[in-house]
């Protein structure tokens, strides 16, 4: 068997492989899509419906009385856009410091700084909580913004392996031509990580988006919720009337700003995948 046929056979058993896989991962998402255009009595129908005879898009109208889910998506962007926009702005400055500027045992705090990711969060929650009632923030969106806008140490640690990769040259040409650190940062460094960030920036949003447990902790009010509490409480409600197609509806309505943010970056996140390919 010649080598080009060998090639097409794997090529084909990739394609196929990945295909596979690629129906397993949506096809959830396809059928919350339908359960939420069903009707009640057609979600447990069996053999299952996947396209329903009659749209029924009633839900997707009820939902915005059914609970605080206006409300919810109000404070899921307000911190999730805070947090990740100033959050990537001081990370980029943490990571371009520890890359670049010549500081005094910056390695060894760098690894400490790391060496922070290995506490459990559990183990942190009830010394937080304490600390957060006595400054008066429970039930407001403060300790869900405040500690993160000063950094991730994740996009730090990744955004500096990737300034590593840029000459020290260029650095010291601009501080020869009298450029300011700052000034550095935003006219060289900035335009040059700007795909990383952007990789960076869509993870960090849905790990914000989509973040529950400290949400749970802090946040009591109804209008204070955000958007996974206010699904919970959907589903904490409506499953009991087996009113499925709202939840699905309302859990439809929660992944789209997910889905607007990936389109907008998509273009900036396969070129950092390209360059850091090239770079590795």
């Amino acid at each position: 068997m010649s080598q080009i046929r060998k090639k097409k056979i794997a090529d084909s058993v990739i394609f196929v492989a990945l295909s596979a896989g690629a129906v397993f991962m949506i096809a959830p998402l396809l059928w919350m899509l339908s359960t939420s255009v069903k009707q009640k009595s057609d979600v447990f129908a069996l053999p299952p419906v996947w396209i329903p005879n009659e749209f029924d898009f009633s839900k997707y109208a009820e939902i915005w009385t059914a609970g605080p889910l206006l409300s919810g998506i109000q404070n899921s962007l307000i911190i999730s856009l805070s947090v990740t926009i100033v959050g990537s702005f001081t990370s980029s400055l943490a990571a371009f410091a520890f890359a670049k500027l010549r500081l005094k045992n910056k390695n060894a705090l760098f690894l400490l700084l790391l060496s922070a990711m290995m506490i459990p969060y559990p183990s942190l929650m009830i010394p937080q909580f304490s600390m957060f009632a006595g400054a008066g923030w429970i039930d407001t969106l403060l300790p869900l913004i405040i500690p993160p806008i000063f950094g991730n140490i994740v996009m730090v640690f990744f955004l500096r392996q990737y300034l590593i990769n840029v000459p020290n040259a260029v650095i010291e040409a601009a501080k020869i031509d009298g450029t300011s650190f700052f000034g550095i940062f935003t006219k060289i460094i900035f335009p040059l990580i700007k795909p990383a960030i952007a990789a960076q920036f869509i993870l960090w949003f849905m790990a914000v988006w989509n973040d529950y447990l400290a949400p749970i902790i802090y946040l009591n009010s109804p209008d204070k919720l955000t958007i996974q509490l206010v699904i919970a409480n959907f589903n904490a409600t409506y499953a009991i009337q087996t009113d499925y197609p709202l939840i699905m509806a309302a859990s439809i309505i929660a992944l789209l700003p997910m889905l607007i943010v990936f389109l907008i970056f998509q273009k900036q996140i396969i070129e950092s995948i390209a360059i850091s390919g090239v770079k590795g």
